[in-house]
């Protein structure tokens, strides 16, 4: 590709226009009730907007950080904070994409599951035994796609590629920037996983309907929401979580007539009392403590929060009958035959809850009395209980302190001060878990806005493909191809298998394989060979070519690294501008890497200079004296593979 001269003049004054930014300053803008102390921190009012824009959006577009200079950092971020602004263009995308506002009920209807719709054309006699049991599977599996054809079923994958596809259109174009970092949080905090087979037909919703409109809430009200899910009760098991058959007969003599309780303890002999004893200690034959651990250790208090196994196992008799309506007919079945007989009135004065998806089962629950970290639960509460339970848990300090700090090192640092952590879990205790609250203290906080903390976080593989999409403004045709591009990069999206999520930290990311990983991804996105994206290197630069490499780099550099001090990377990529062999080479280590099983990790966001220095240890005397020269794509494309891009 020919280069051609370019002031850099242009560069400084040039900004692609960002509408929904400014479409945004056209409304009446609040007034800031808060007040970030960036220039006591030594940082200029632009630099200070990137930092704002890097933290709380998933990319700097070109024009960004002059818009949120013109609106004001503290308006910016308490409109994002509201998260109203007007999304046309998302909708629209999202609009190729029916199922995703499907319900819970639909999507089972829908999108059945294969063990489910086998049994229906057993049922329908389009199957029968021993052709599912036959060794010519080409041949069922012809019969079993007629028979979803005639059905108008769809295979659940074809939910999943719906799903991921919104994910990236969401991060990619969504004005509401702030609202989908928050989705994502606490997505990976409640983390549930599409490996979790009975969970899938769910998790759309999940995140739809449970994080998305409580990301920015009260966080009791997003526990509770969490707990009451389909799809957390199926991927931790508490949807079949319930009393065991003896404790249930012992229950309901000791409980079922609340005025001659005195008189059932008199009427059974010593053995009776003896088994009941035994009943209240061991672990209940049907009891499921999965999620009542996991809600206290990484829901709420955290490892160290000062629970038991006894607590442990008291809470998950508390949670005991919590379970989902569910839509499958077999299941649902004898469900509809209770509720039509009995009547849902009468169900209601029994203790029956049915709330949307959420179904409580009285008639599953433990009725007993219970004991959980100190706190006593008097018998016969039924669902109550569990509520006063969860919010208990939501607002305590051992909370607040865990919530805090996760939030500290997902914005700030990966490790953040003691001080601030303990300042934004009182923020947490005094707004009673006030999500909004919590992050306006936190960007009110000195070290959200430390020099240390400019460069500290390293981004996910996701955050550097959207990022990267973003600040290219690049246009995005197939999003599922993208979604796999990422998984190629080493996270699979919404398949993460444990209930921890992700974790936030970079030497979690980083490491020799996967910074190869992210080099070859970006030449290859600037030289438009990624299905699924196409990008315009030229509309970035008011359409000038720049008249040689040099020029090309200090041009875009800028452009895709906004306000940083890019004299390291300028000294780190000037070399390889003559370097024909750069970008195979990179391709070449990449295939290469593609078989390490385990790859070294680095232990530190610095060591990525480390790993570049041995990424180009190569070829170097070709490339000192070769006269060819790398394109505008190639150059662009090292940028985006560079430590500092992969930095926030």
């Amino acid at each position: 590709m020919a280069f051609f001269k370019i002031s850099l003049l242009i560069l400084l004054t040039f900004c692609l226009p960002i509408s929904g930014i400014h479409s945004q300053l056209s409304n009446k803008t609040p007034q800031p009730a808060l007040h970030f102390p960036y220039q006591q921190q030594g940082l200029t009012d632009r630099e200070a907007a990137a930092h704002l824009l890097n933290r709380f959006t998933h990319g700097i577009r070109v024009g960004d950080i002059d818009a949120v200079l013109k609106m004001g950092l503290e308006n910016w971020f308490l409109l994002q904070l509201e998260g109203n602004a007007k999304d046309e263009k998302l909708e629209k995308m999202l609009s190729a994409y029916p199922s995703l506002k499907l319900t819970n009920a639909q999507v089972v209807q829908q999108y059945p599951k294969i063990g489910k719709v086998i049994k229906m054309a057993v049922r329908d006699g389009v199957l029968n035994e021993d052709e599912i049991k036959t060794t010519d599977r080409k041949k069922l599996r012809e019969k079993l796609s007629a028979y979803f054809r005639e059905k108008n079923f769809k295979p659940t994958q074809s939910l999943i590629k719906d799903f991921a596809s919104q994910k990236i259109l969401r991060a990619s174009f969504s004005e509401n920037q702030l609202q989908e970092v928050m989705t994502g949080f606490w997505f990976n905090h409640f983390n549930v996983s599409f490996s979790k087979g009975q969970a899938v037909q769910y998790i759309p919703a999940y995140e739809r309907d449970v994080i998305r409109p409580n990301a920015t809430g009260l966080f009791a009200d997003l526990l509770i929401a969490t707990a009451k899910s389909p799809a957390m009760l199926l991927y931790l098991d508490n949807f079949n979580s319930s009393v065991s058959k003896d404790s249930a007969q012992m229950q309901q003599r000791f409980n079922g007539n609340r005025k001659n309780r005195n008189r059932a303890m008199q009427n059974m002999d010593d053995e009776e009392k003896k088994k009941l004893g035994k009943i209240k200690q061991k672990k209940a034959q049907g009891l499921n403590e999965n999620y009542a651990r996991e809600v206290m250790e990484l829901h709420t208090l955290g490892v160290d929060g000062g629970y038991t196994q006894q607590d442990v196992t008291e809470a998950a008799r508390i949670l005991t009958g919590w379970t989902f309506f569910p839509y499958d007919e077999e299941l649902s079945g004898p469900l509809n035959k209770i509720i039509n007989t009995v009547g849902e009135d009468k169900l209601k004065q029994r203790g029956f809850v049915r709330e949307g998806d959420f179904f409580f089962a009285m008639n599953r629950h433990d009725q007993q009395e219970k004991s959980v970290l100190g706190q006593h639960y008097p018998s016969g509460v039924g669902y109550e209980e569990g509520v006063r339970f969860l919010r208990y848990l939501a607002n305590q300090k051992a909370t607040a302190v865990f919530i805090s700090r996760k939030i500290a090192t997902f914005f700030v640092s990966d490790n953040p001060s003691k001080e601030l952590v303990n300042r934004l879990a009182d923020e947490f205790i005094s707004s009673n878990g006030d999500i909004k609250k919590l992050l306006i203290r936190l960007v009110e906080s000195p070290e959200f806005w430390h020099k240390d903390a400019i460069r500290s976080k390293t981004k996910s593989p996701f955050e550097v493909v959207i990022g990267s999409i973003r600040a290219l403004n690049a246009q995005v045709d197939n999003p599922y191809a993208v979604y796999k591009q990422i998984d190629k990069m080493g996270q699979k999206l919404y398949y993460y298998q444990a209930p921890t999520g992700f974790p936030d930290r970079a030497n979690y990311w980083i490491n020799t394989g996967g910074l190869i990983n992210r080099m070859n991804f970006g030449i290859e996105m600037a030289d438009n060979r990624l299905k699924g994206l196409s990008v315009n290197l030229l509309q970035l630069n008011q359409n000038h070519e720049p008249g040689d490499p040099a020029s090309a780099l200090k041009t875009y550099a800028p452009l895709l690294i906004p306000e940083r001090d890019l004299t390291a990377t300028y000294k780190r990529i000037e070399p390889l501008l003559s370097n024909p062999t750069v970008v195979s080479n990179i391709s070449n280590l990449a295939k290469a890497q593609q078989s390490e099983s385990s790859p070294k990790s680095a232990s530190s966001t610095m060591d990525l200079d480390l790993l570049l220095n041995d990424v180009f240890n190569e070829d170097n005397e070709k490339q000192a004296t070769s006269k060819e020269q790398n394109s505008l794509s190639q150059i662009v494309g090292i940028i985006l593979g560079s430590p500092e891009f992969q930095r926030k």
